[in-house]
């Protein structure tokens, strides 16, 4: 029998527990009866909005100073609001979390809470094996609501990704909260590749799994000897620790590597891989400066389990984060197309990696002297003076006096922009493979992906639209280069061109498509999570357009991504030089990729513009409508009301016209990108000001992609 002494220790040691908070329901409850908002409870707990709506939806808990003061709270209020339960509906018993196991299997899962039409439980998989003295348990606190399901592998089932805290919970997707005991980041390390169960299976069935991401909260960073900010003259994405920093000398007399990167927001530590067995972990430093706010909005100033949420839904749609947007929009391309796969060697028999068909292959390759930058090698040694492609998203004003008294009467500037424009051009683009091959006087063959020097300038088109061959929208005053898009779109619009001189390539493929399907789907799934699905008239579609960043601000935030992914993906094609220690004709990291294509960037570039163009001269034909300016795939029109529905083509029947601007959730269809009066619009373009630039409201900027 237990002494007096024993108990009382037992009952102290209770007390010393957190405090215990109803059930997340019971919370909103109790508010609602008070009486009481969520934003005017948020200022009585100098906290914001957000963080009440997780704390009652169940996707984050209180901590200290506010878990006491919340409970406070919550107990006066339910003393006197106190829930009275019917026989026709009983109180819910509160959910029993697993016991903590204390053998070599992995403990249960605690489980999402599940929709009461929509299942998210994922099926039952095998537990791997795990050391027995200090498993990666899921904590006792409540899985966040909404959780996106996904089929989990069971080598990895606790996701993807964890976001870590100063306290130790590393929250990972669906709710989990795992119980992290690192002091350091080689223990991290170690860690998470023994213990955690995160990672991601491969993409491709030749690809490789993902390395797991730990997310570091600045409060995990401090806590593991990484200093809260970087600091220095450089922007703050491109700083690294010190050689000489003890966090950098603990990683290294650990027999850990890091890449040539070094340790900044994005570092990514290994040791070289034991057979099949990666031994690689990615971690992002939030304080670092690790989500750009403009890729990612709003997300670094989550709570920690909203954050992993968000880069979760984003893992099991795109790819599990592996730097900024674009350096993942470029990684989902090679995981997409892998560049190898297994074959038999036909003299030994053995298994060799060999090339597979339709990916960029292994090696890097060299772009023809005016695909590259004028920087480039190439150009550099060759002395090349023979001009550049210049395939570049549109930024053209229409001059003010090709305006009619009529249209400067309208009474409203309306913007639409293109979903994902770029995503929608990449959609069964023909792109080169093989090396480029130089020819001189050569007949034009829109099949073939590849560079001509031609002479458009004496092509007459509408002054009221841009050129389709120059990205300002101004005549060509000469012979250019062009990409095979660009040069089509001549000859469909009726004229003959002639080429003086062409780089080619034989092998070509539709390189990007399965890059393009992943990305189209985790866009269309996502704005259909907020409310924008495909079934919607054009109606019901501007008014959830309107309203769907309210619905949702995290999945919002992974929409937000997916566009970055897009744009980014595409400019990183042809990334340019950085530092300022650089000198032209020397070759800089990003060229020894195989995925530095300018080629394949100035393909995607060429036809989304050819699109856009396709589309103002069909409506300048149906509806007589020109429009004021062009920024990338935004495009500003007047019109007589302060919707989109004032100046579309609709046919009789009300479906809109095949061929103009259309509305919809899908790449490539239209949405709203904003309204401001006609005069508004007369003046910037008065001053050379580009109004597509600023129709958004504020201080808005488009970014071009790269």
């Amino acid at each position: 029998m237990a002494s007096e002494e024993e108990l009382f220790a037992s009952v102290d040691a209770l007390l010393k527990e957190e405090p215990q908070l109803p059930p997340p329901a019971e919370r909103a409850r109790l508010r609602e009866a008070a009486g009481i908002t969520q934003a005017r409870l948020a200022v009585a707990l100098k906290t914001s909005t957000q963080s009440i709506k997780n704390w009652e939806n169940g996707r984050s808990e209180p901590k200290e100073p506010r878990l006491t003061a919340y409970q406070r709270l919550l107990n006066g209020w339910a003393a006197k609001h106190p829930k009275h339960p019917t026989p026709e509906a009983p109180a819910a018993a509160p959910q029993r979390m697993p016991e903590r196991s204390t053998g070599s299997a992995a403990p249960d899962v605690i489980e999402p809470e599940a929709e009461p039409t929509e299942p998210v439980r994922a099926p039952d998989t095998p537990a791997p094996e795990r050391p027995a003295d200090r498993p990666a348990t899921p904590s006792r606190r409540p899985a966040a609501k909404k959780a996106v399901p996904a089929t989990l592998d069971p080598r990895f089932p606790h996701g993807p990704l964890a976001v870590l805290d100063g306290d130790g919970s590393a929250y990972a997707v669906n709710g989990i909260v795992l119980d992290c005991p690192a002091t350091t980041i080689v223990e991290l390390v170690e860690w998470t590749l023994r213990e955690s169960g995160l990672g991601a299976p491969k993409l491709h069935r030749y690809g490789k799994d993902s390395d797991p991401l730990i997310v570091l909260t600045a409060a995990a960073a401090v806590k593991l000897g990484l200093p809260e900010r970087l600091e220095g003259h450089e922007q703050r994405r491109s700083l690294r620790l010190p050689e000489d920093h003890p966090v950098v000398k603990q990683v290294a007399k650990a027999k850990w590597q890091l890449t040539q990167r070094g340790f900044g927001p994005w570092a990514r530590i290994y040791r070289k891989a034991q057979g099949r067995d990666r031994q690689c972990v990615q971690l992002a430093v939030l304080s670092w400066d690790a989500l750009d706010e403009r890729a990612w909005p709003d997300v670094a100033e989550m709570e920690p389990a909203d954050i992993a949420r968000v880069l979760g839904v984003y893992a099991q749609r795109v790819i599990t984060p592996r730097g900024s947007t674009a350096v993942s929009g470029l990684e989902l391309m090679t995981a997409m197309r892998p560049p190898t796969k297994p074959e038999r060697d036909t003299e030994t028999g053995n298994w060799i990696s060999g090339h597979n068909p339709g990916s960029l292959g292994t090696q890097p390759m060299d772009p023809a002297p005016p695909e590259a930058t004028p920087e480039h090698p190439v150009v550099v040694r060759s002395g090349w003076t023979g001009g550049f492609l210049n395939e570049e998203a549109y930024q053209w004003v229409r001059p003010v006096d090709s305006l009619s008294d009529e249209e400067c009467m309208l009474p409203f500037a309306v913007g639409l922009d293109l979903n994902t424009a770029f995503l929608a051009a990449a959609a069964r683009l023909v792109v080169g493979l093989s090396a480029p091959d130089h020819f001189h006087n050569v007949k034009f063959n829109p099949k073939i992906p590849g560079s001509w020097l031609v002479d458009l300038s004496g092509i007459e088109l509408d002054p009221r639209l841009p050129s389709p061959f120059t990205p300002d929208g101004s005549r060509p005053t000469g012979p250019a280069w062009y990409q095979t898009h660009t040069v089509a779109y001549a000859q469909e619009l009726g004229h003959d061109v002639h080429p003086i001189e062409a780089y080619l390539r034989k092998e070509t493929g539709a390189y990007l498509d399965p890059w393009h399907d992943r990305l189209k789907n985790a866009y269309v799934d996502t704005l259909a999570d907020l409310g924008v699905t495909k079934d919607l008239d054009d109606h019901q579609f501007l008014a959830a357009m309107e309203q769907h960043k309210q619905v949702d601000p995290a999945l919002a935030a992974v929409l937000a991504a997916v566009k970055a992914t897009v744009k980014g993906g595409v400019g990183k094609l042809r990334e340019r030089p950085q530092g300022k220690h650089y000198r032209d004709g020397e070759r800089w990291p990003a060229l020894e990729r195989p995925t530095w294509r300018p080629d394949i960037r100035a393909a995607v570039i060429s036809k989304a513009r050819v699109n856009m163009h396709r589309k103002l001269n069909n409506m300048a034909t149906m509806t007589g409508l020109f429009p004021l300016a062009v920024l990338s795939d935004c495009v500003v029109y007047p019109s007589p009301g302060a919707s989109p529905l004032d100046f579309l083509p609709y046919a009789a029947s009300g479906k809109p016209q095949p061929g103009g601007f259309r509305l919809g959730p899908t790449p490539g269809l239209a949405k709203l990108e904003g309204v401001q009066e006609m005069l508004w619009a007369i003046d910037l373009m008065e001053k050379g000001l580009n109004p597509a630039r600023h129709i958004k409201g504020g201080d808005s900027v488009l970014d071009e992609g790269e």
